[in-house]
């Protein structure tokens, strides 16, 4: 194998972006740097930060252990004195503390209006806020005497404004505008990650609701003094239910009417004279139908009975006793649970419309026929790892018998990743008209998405040109594990690397040059292949990529790429697929 290492004629050298591990108002000696040095140095440390961010995220949906990851992973770049990430309260428009490190109990309390101290002012800008100095800064709330320098970063997701990030030092700019930089870009995966677990948390409690619910009714047929049996009720739903109204009716058969018998409203036992007559109101039906009854928003169920203006959604659960209904369980929630059932059952709908869509307009998206090559056999497969994702790959036709080969991989999956990678599709085709050398392409994609620096996104994207007369197959790399090249049975790692696109305005890219020869193989995969998770916890990982593509050389291109999915599959066994998995294979002939 011949190659030669050449940069791209349009990009200018990268801005160095130390990251300093600092403490005790002194950098430590042996800072990280992460943006400077080589290309290759440059791409591998930050792709594994990068790594780690996803890892780190990803590992937990309980709040209270991802926020304490998130300090950790935090100070992995910047050993920062005092860290916190409050959390918006939309309603009052007030940050309080979720999550510290360092603050005293009293600052821990306090609540902060939008626009008010620096973190306030975060919010009010939806921008980071680096202060060198905060005795100089007017709306700093003094609450620590020693600290000199903040910075906070607001957490955005889905264009709202969930929280802050804050760091402080005591030492005057302590902090930099590379800090600044690297905190802003996973802040946004920090927010995305803050909301999954918002989710996570109220889906499990509402979970958790339907157990002690079917608990309860089991105990009514074992327990038959109403006192304790009450007791008992009002023990379990403590555990689980933050509701408005809880109450409990039992049958009069003789009048065929339900008569309250225990009620609370916001935890004060109350006595209501309202019996309902059985097959009135929600709770009638459902001893009536001995069914639960659910409804979202009462306002638009006729059954419904107003005895609390504020009720707007109720769940009914009659009280079976040998196969008879002698009673039902109500409860009835706030406003704002009610949005959350209507929202989560109508989201449900048009997503899955709109999955199934979108599903469609992917592999529309996707090349619908393989480039005819004299001289070289192509193959090239995706799998998502949910309906859609963010991988992609395109063949570019260049004049002369050239072709340009791609395949990217867009950070995160689902819809918000597939959306991005078609964006990234339709720039590489319209910059392809240009025939621009790799290095140039990923140069001039890597311009136009931080133009339009859409948040927490970015690609790892590799580019090749082959030229079918001479056998000469050009690289550009960024971000994506580095190529596969089978030569004589022997495999190895091409040395293509690079920044991913869509986070450095000014990163660089090179280009490598290799002169194929007959039955030569080069192979390009996604992270999903590599990251493939087996029962054990233990990664696919590349050298089992080499070994798959050693056993499969003398095969076609598709069926070096089937092989290599075939063994992905095999070493996962029964675990779910967690990231996109795609390959590429061109089999010189």
């Amino acid at each position: 194998m011949s190659s030669s290492r050449t940069k791209s004629p349009a990009a200018a050298a990268p801005a160095e972006t130390k990251l300093q591990s600092v403490g005790n108002g002194a950098p430590k000696q042996g800072s990280i740097s992460v943006t400077s040095g080589t290309a290759a140095d440059v791409s591998l440390r930050l792709e594994n930060f990068l790594i780690d961010v996803a890892d780190t995220l990803n590992s937990t949906l309980e709040m209270d252990k991802l926020l304490g990851r998130v300090a950790e992973l935090v100070r992995q770049i910047i050993d920062y004195e005092i860290f916190a990430i409050l959390l918006l309260n939309e309603r009052t428009q007030e940050l309080r503390i979720r999550f510290q490190i360092g603050h005293t109990a009293e600052t821990e309390r306090l609540k902060i209006k939008v626009g008010q101290g620096i973190t306030g002012m975060a919010v009010e800008r939806r921008s980071s806020v680096l202060v060198d100095d905060v005795r100089k800064e007017p709306r700093y709330i003094n609450a620590h005497p020693l600290v000199r320098s903040e910075l906070a970063v607001p957490l955005i997701a889905k264009k709202r404004v969930i929280g802050v990030i804050d760091i402080q030092a005591s030492k005057e700019k302590y902090f930099t505008e590379e800090h600044n930089r690297i905190l802003t870009l996973v802040a946004s995966r920090i927010a995305a990650a803050i909301e999954n677990a918002r989710l996570y948390t109220r889906v499990a409690r509402q979970a958790q609701t339907l157990t002690v619910l079917n608990e309860i009714s089991r105990e009514l047929t074992s327990i038959l003094n109403v006192d304790q049996l009450f007791k008992r009720i009002g023990d379990l739903l403590t555990r689980v239910i933050e509701y408005q109204m809880f109450s409990i009716l039992l049958l009069d058969t003789e009048r065929n009417m339900l008569v309250h018998r225990f009620s609370l409203r916001y935890q004060e036992n109350i006595h209501l004279k309202h019996d309902i007559p059985l097959g009135r109101g929600l709770v009638g039906y459902a001893v009536q139908h001995q069914e639960a009854v659910l409804a979202p928003d009462v306002s638009r169920d006729p059954r419904y009975i107003q005895l609390n203006p504020e009720t707007r959604s109720e769940l009914c659960v009659p009280l079976i006793y040998k196969e008879r209904a002698i009673g039902v369980l109500d409860l009835e929630s706030t406003v704002e649970n009610a949005r959350l059932y209507e929202r989560i059952a109508r989201e449900e709908q048009r997503l899955e419309r709109d999955l199934s869509m979108a599903r469609e307009i992917q592999i529309r998206l996707l090349p619908q026929s393989l480039p005819q090559l004299k001289s070289a056999d192509l193959a090239a497969k995706f799998e998502p790892a949910l309906m859609i994702g963010g991988d992609m790959f395109d063949f570019l036709e260049y004049s002369g018998e050239r072709v340009a080969f791609v395949l990217g991989d867009v950070s995160g999956k689902g819809a918000p990743a597939a959306l991005y990678a078609a964006l990234v599709s339709g720039l590489l085709r319209s910059t392809a008209s240009l025939e621009p050398h790799p290095a140039q392409m990923l140069s001039a994609i890597n311009l136009s998405l931080n133009e339009r620096r859409i948040e927490a996104q970015y690609v790892s994207l590799a580019y090749a040109i082959w030229d079918d007369d001479s056998r000469i197959m050009t690289f550009a790399n960024s971000g994506l594990p580095r190529p596969f090249l089978c030569k004589k049975g022997a495999v190895s790692r091409i040395e293509s690397t690079g920044l991913p696109l869509g986070l450095f305005e000014d990163a660089d890219y090179d280009e490598v040059t290799v002169r194929a020869e007959s039955g030569d193989i080069f192979v390009l995969v996604s992270d999903g292949i590599l990251d493939a998770f087996n029962a054990a916890g233990e990664q696919f990982g590349p050298k089992r990529v080499e070994e798959v593509i050693q056993q499969s050389c003398r095969l076609q291109a598709k069926e070096i790429v089937q092989a290599i999915f075939d063994a992905v599959d095999k070493y996962r066994g029964t675990r779910a697929t967690f990231d996109d998995e795609t390959v590429l294979a061109v089999k010189v002939k």
